[in-house]
């Protein structure tokens, strides 16, 4: 795993970088720049230049511009050491067991989901009830107290175990009372992410990018998206039937993620964010319609009954035709 950014740099241009991730562009001149729509902001008519001689780009719409590792700080929201392992990651660099020590650990969580019924009691309040889809999704159960004897018995380091944060520096789970959600970015483990069963900080992710769309390998083939905020919004939808449904974990797409929801000109994203009593679902869900408009895609703004997010509706007792009609009333702006 590299640590030197100059090294990463040279190993990984920035043209290459963003033709992995869907820019296109045209070349000027001698095939020196290329330009293209800006990947930081919704625009429709390009401003974004990259020099590939020189390895830097510049966006004349936002007035960004800088090396390779400036602009994935800029395009996945990340710190400096975030963006290091990201790019090591693009090229295949990750430290030895890092990966697998992630993937076990998921596979971990789902073996003591059978063995919990507080985790089980949760699912079924939360409107999840078909083993089927819960198999699907890989959903699991973090009991606390067990993850570091059963990695270490398994050859991985405390070190390791603590650079990855699953555990704090007295060796204690990361994850505690938690229903668990593994996170996947191109079909690679991203993150995991942690839903409290109880009164603590109900969200925990790892400290790494969140990573893609939910799901967007299957999904992302769809004409028409539902976009939720919550990953329980998206179960109940998957459980009901609307298998078009994908989240971005909140309200707020990263670029990555706007780039991938408008990717196909001619997709319909209907946005089903939560009905907050004061207005911030709602706004947001507003704020996504225009900037989706202004790249060319139709959105509609799906309304839910007022304090209740696609979740708490199919608690309440919503159907599959339910929601259907809320689908068919959407409103564009």
């Amino acid at each position: 795993m590299s640590h030197n950014p100059q090294d990463l740099k040279q190993r990984l241009s920035m043209l290459e970088y963003l033709q992995r991730h869907s820019w296109k562009a045209r070349p000027i001149g001698a095939h020196e720049e290329f330009v293209g729509l800006c990947p930081l902001h919704p625009e429709s008519h390009p401003s974004f230049y990259v020099n590939a001689v020189k390895n830097v780009f510049y966006c004349h719409g936002c007035g960004r511009g800088g090396d390779l590792i400036r602009f994935v700080q800029l395009y996945l929201n990340l710190s400096f050491q975030e963006t290091i392992a990201h790019l090591n990651n693009e090229l295949g660099l990750s430290a030895t067991g890092e990966d697998a020590v992630l993937k076990e650990t998921a596979a971990f969580y789902q073996h003591q989901l059978d063995g919990h019924s507080e985790a089980w009691d949760y699912l079924y309040s939360r409107g999840l009830h078909d083993p089927s889809l819960i198999r699907q999704l890989n959903i699991g159960y973090a009991p606390g107290g067990t993850l570091r004897r059963h990695l270490t018995s398994m050859g991985y380091s405390f070190e390791l175990l603590l650079q990855l944060r699953l555990i704090d520096q007295r060796g204690h789970d990361a994850f505690y009372r938690r229903i668990i959600f593994p996170c996947f970015d191109g079909g690679r483990f991203s993150n995991i992410y942690g839903r409290s069963i109880d009164n603590s900080a109900p969200h925990r992710f790892l400290p790494c990018p969140k990573g893609e769309l939910f799901a967007w390998n299957t999904v992302g083939a769809s004409p028409e998206v539902i976009l939720v905020e919550g990953l329980f919004d998206l179960a109940v939808l998957w459980q009901a039937g609307f298998v078009n449904t994908t989240c971005a974990f909140g309200t707020h797409l990263t670029p990555a993620q706007f780039l991938q929801l408008s990717d196909n000109p001619t997709r319909k994203v209907f946005i089903a964010f939560d009905s907050d009593p004061n207005g911030a679902g709602q706004s947001a869900a507003r704020s996504l319609a225009q900037q989706l408009r202004s790249v060319g895609l139709k959105a509609c703004i799906v309304d839910l009954p007022e304090g209740q997010d696609p979740n708490d509706y199919f608690v309440s007792g919503a159907t599959w035709a339910d929601f259907n009609r809320h689908l068919y009333r959407a409103h564009s702006l």
